[in-house]
Formats: C-alpha cells, structure tokens, sequence
C-alpha cells in the first residue's frame, strides 16, 4: 500500500485542536522539523504534547509554546527553553514531569499494546502521589499507565512507499517507540525510497505501524549545545 502523502500539510490534515501527539526527537536531535512547521501554519490550538523534551525557545516544540497552541506538555527534561519556563510559573501551562526511563516505558507500552507497566522510578517522590504501589519480591513498584495519543509524529533518515523506516545513530531515541504507539502515524523523512529497496534487515519500524509518509526538506539539525575544545 502505497503511504505517501504530498508533504507535511496534507500529513497533518485531520489534526484538530485539543488533539494529543507524540513528537518524537531528543532535545533538537531528530525532531520532525516539517511537521512542526506545518502545524504553526494550521494553528490548531489546546494541544497536549508528549515528547522527550520542549525544544528550545526558537526552535522545535518552541515555536508552538510561543504561538500557544500547546495547552499540555508532557515531558521529562524541559531546562533549555526559557518561554516554558515563564508558561509554567504563570500557570498558562500544564506540565507533567515524567522520568526519562518511565517516560520511554510508557510510550513502549502503548507500541505493544499493554495497558500499563509496573516501574521502579519515582517510588517515595512526588512523582508517586495519587498512583498504587505495589511490592514484587520485597521491591516496592509504580503502576503507569499507557500513553493513548491520537497522532504520532517522528522522523527518520530513510523511508520507503510502503512507511518502513530507517532512523540514523542516536535519532532513534524516542522516534522508534513513538512511531509504534499512536492511533495515526505520520513520518517525515530525508530520503524517500520505492518500496522493496531497503534492506529488510536494516528496517528499525516495519510499515505497517506508518500510516502516512512523506519526504521532508530544508533539515537544520540544529545542535542544541555544541561544546569544542579550544585550539592549542
């Protein structure tokens, strides 16, 4: 079945406000630029976002905390964007902490269909307020639940017609699990290929968890610190 979609607005078609997506990406490293993009030239409003991190302020998730359109993040390391920052101290912004790990679980649970996994991280924090606790074998347990997001959103390095996908070095990050886990799939890619020319053993998210697929342009990549050695 042929998944390509003529670019980033018509992959984004039926995204309504108050939707929930995943995006996948770590920090600036994998996020699926076009799509964001096309979402700010929606506009669509009061979006519950669950992603590793916010971006940064200008760029990434960012752009859409400054065009507030999203009313929810849901995330695990928020520190390099200041406008998040301001969001959530003046309570224009709700915000749910998750750990790294749990934050991954929870998107692999909902890619292998269970609905909830018990966890060791957060027990005797606040993160554990309000969740049961359970002991297995003298250690004590969170229950988290499943993440249920409409749309995911990731990006990869190679695609091909039928939406299995190839992710390069560390940009599979949370783009593997996130790309399994929603009710619709859109992934935007850097190289779009006819179908049967990946090599099957290389493909990290078979096709039939891609709903549409379509090649993006104009990457940035932007680096989100970069630290060099000084010259001698």
């Amino acid at each position: 079945m042929n998944k390509v979609v003529s670019g980033p607005d018509e992959a984004i078609r039926d995204i309504a406000d108050d939707s929930v997506l995943m995006l996948g990406g770590f920090g600036l490293c994998g996020i699926p630029e076009n799509s964001i993009a096309a979402l700010i030239r929606k506009g669509v409003k009061g979006l519950t976002c669950i992603s590793n991190n916010a971006g940064v302020d200008d760029f990434g998730i960012g752009l859409m905390l400054k065009t507030r359109q999203v009313k929810k993040m849901i995330s695990s390391y928020v520190g390099e964007n200041a406008e998040f920052e301001r969001q959530l101290l003046s309570g224009e912004l709700e915000v749910d902490l998750v750990p790294q790990g749990t934050l991954a679980t929870r998107c692999m649970a909902a890619a292998y269909g269970m609905p909830a996994v018990w966890v060791r991280a957060g027990v005797g924090t606040e993160i554990a307020e309000g969740k049961e606790v359970r002991n297995f074998n003298g250690i004590d347990y969170l229950l988290e639940y499943a993440f249920d997001a409409d749309f995911s959103i990731v990006k990869a390095w190679k695609g091909d017609t039928h939406g299995n996908l190839i992710f390069r070095k560390t940009t599979r990050n949370f783009n593997m699990q996130m790309a399994m886990a929603g009710r619709i799939t859109i992934a935007e890619v850097e190289e779009l290929v006819p179908a049967g020319e990946l090599d099957p053993d290389q493909i990290h998210v078979p096709g039939i968890y891609v709903h549409r697929i379509f090649q993006g342009s104009t990457y940035e990549k932007r680096i989100e610190q970069r630290t060099v050695r000084k010259a001698i």
